[in-house]
């Protein structure tokens, strides 16, 4: 009876009515099958499981001994025994083999399938070739050896730092602290949130994806409240007006250099050629009949790399009757019909760049010039504001979409990041403005005379902050840090629209393969319900471990 007790009430309903669930997955063909769909359970992945276990509890263990050492109440026999599993786990890893196939299957999801030689082409799920089989093996042959070999070093300092006068203290302790909890900690975050899990993919990618969101918008959260909390000065001001003029000026030479002449030549019978690097306002001009004498009908159009290709398909009668080139390609006896002037793109672009900066600044400038804050706290402010007042469909659209393209224009490539960490980071920026709130009437709720007293002691703002008002806050803000958890484990949903592989994505794409009318919908609602009721009973021990409720 104690144990019932003990189960929060919710979760009691989960557990009376989990053989039913049971039974339900058990007993039903079409069930099982959207199970396995929605999870992501690649064919033959049960082969990955043992080796996932085997490195997840040998980097647990390894932690596990570290966060007893450093506990307050010592409980040594817990700590041998615990060292003593992630001992096993390590010997285990070395003297078979069952690591390996779960290790390939990461290496052969982690490159890209269409350009890898690591991989064989056209196979599903992905496999090593055998060259790249043999590499990974060669790898594995010192790397775990290595890790053993580190990991001994580790506990041994740290049992050595035990057994000094001052344990605390003892540079042992702490060498043995860092390399046991960097080399383990760096191992569970890679198989827990990095490696590819074939046995449930699409699980993973949820949990992934609202973990790292959720990381991420706290950590923006704590920089918008962050920049309202500075302080004013005429200084940052001036600063800041300078910047301003700084980037009005930039603004201005690019807007103002000299224009590029452009000739709309030949008839507009059949396409008009348009040369790589035009001018896309001039181009749009062509499509549409947006100049002095153009036709009302949609214009087609065609590319060419250079004017002289142009020039060409219009002399060999193809398809192309007239060009859009620079005057000083345009043959004399061409008819033209249209002639202009223009910026090209590149120092357009970038002048209005330079003048949206120099805008914003100009605003933030005479926004804290009016109400005497730091120009940095009227935009956290505005952030804020404005991204709540934004439905969480048109951020993830918009930052997956149009603006992750602006970058990869800009940068000519480089920047181009996959469609999950756009998700993230759509999802962490609408999610930061929300958490920035709550921190912010957390740190508000911190007595005046804490800060006034930690600045007689002698701390200055950063040590006030990370030692006197972010602990008491924390304490005060864990329910609704744990609301937005759930909203955001909820949320991960919206993701499917930029083609993202998650529960929701994989219960489309079987429910539009399969035609099942609930199979699909009821999977997906009741792994989304066990999610977030597992989120909610671990808010429920921190907010325990903690006492918020006896504060």
């Amino acid at each position: 009876m104690s144990f019932v007790r003990s189960v929060r009430p919710s979760n009691l309903v989960i557990l009376a009515a989990l053989p039913f669930i049971v039974y339900l997955f058990a007993s039903s063909g079409d069930y099982q099958r959207a199970l396995r769909a929605i999870l992501g359970i690649e064919p033959g992945s049960g082969v990955y499981v043992p080796g996932f276990l085997l490195l997840t509890v040998a980097f647990s263990a390894g932690l596990g001994v570290l966060i007893l050492s450093q506990a307050k109440a010592a409980r040594p026999r817990l700590t041998i025994a615990t060292g003593l599993v992630a001992l096993v786990a390590t010997a285990a890893i070395l003297a078979g083999d069952l690591v390996h196939p779960f290790i390939a299957s990461v290496v052969a999801n982690g490159v890209d399938a269409f350009k890898s030689d690591l991989v064989v082409k056209g196979v599903t799920p992905r496999q090593l070739t055998e060259a790249a089989d043999l590499m990974v093996r060669g790898v594995e042959g010192w790397l775990w050896p290595a890790y053993a070999v580190l990991l001994l070093a580790g506990l041994g300092l740290l049992f050595l730092g035990s057994r000094a006068a001052v344990p605390e203290e003892s540079l042992a302790r702490r060498a043995g602290s860092w390399l046991t909890g960097l080399l383990n900690g760096a191992g569970l975050v890679f198989v827990l949130l990095f490696a590819h899990l074939a046995f449930a993919s699409g699980l993973a990618t949820t949990i992934r994806a609202a973990i790292a969101a959720y990381i991420l918008a706290a950590i923006l959260g704590l920089v918008w409240v962050g920049l309202l909390k500075l302080r004013y000065t005429r200084r940052n001001l001036v600063t800041f007006a300078a910047l301003a003029a700084i980037f009005a000026t930039l603004s201005a030479w690019f807007l103002l250099q000299p224009k590029d002449g452009y000739v709309l030549a030949g008839t507009l019978e059949g396409k008009v050629g348009i040369v790589t690097n035009t001018p896309s306002g001039l181009i749009s001009a062509v499509r549409f009949g947006q100049y002095e004498g153009g036709p009302t009908t949609e214009t087609p159009v065609r590319t060419f790399v250079t004017p002289q290709q142009a020039i060409e398909a219009i002399g060999k009668k193809e398809d192309v009757s007239g060009a859009l080139l620079p005057s000083a390609s345009v043959p004399a006896d061409w008819p033209r019909l249209w002639q202009v002037e223009a910026l090209n793109d590149r120092d357009r672009a970038t002048g209005i760049t330079f003048a949206v900066i120099a805008i914003i600044l100009g605003l933030l400038t005479f926004g804290g010039f009016l109400h005497r804050r730091h120009p940095l706290s009227i935009g956290s402010e505005f952030v804020v504001d404005t991204i709540r007042g934004i439905p969480m469909l048109v951020i993830v659209l918009y930052v997956g979409l149009p603006l992750s393209g602006a970058l990869k224009d800009a940068t000519a490539g480089v920047f181009d990041p996959p469609n999950l960490m756009r998700g993230i980071v759509a999802m962490a920026l609408a999610y930061s403005a929300y958490l920035a709130e709550i921190f912010r009437s957390g740190i508000n709720a911190i007595p005046a005379g804490q800060i006034e007293a930690a600045g007689s002691l002698g701390l200055n703002r950063w040590q006030t902050a990370r030692l006197v008002i972010l602990p008491q806050a924390f304490r005060i803000v864990i329910p609704p840090l744990g609301n937005e958890l759930i909203a955001i484990l909820k949320d991960t949903s919206l993701l499917s629209i930029l083609s993202i592989r998650d529960i929701t994505q994989r219960m489309r794409e079987f429910q539009s393969a399969s035609f099942l009318p609930f199979a699909p919908y009821n999977s997906a609602a009741i792994l989304y319900i066990l999610l977030t009721l597992a989120a909610a009973s671990l808010i429920s021990l921190i907010e325990k471990k903690y006492d918020v409720k006896h504060r």
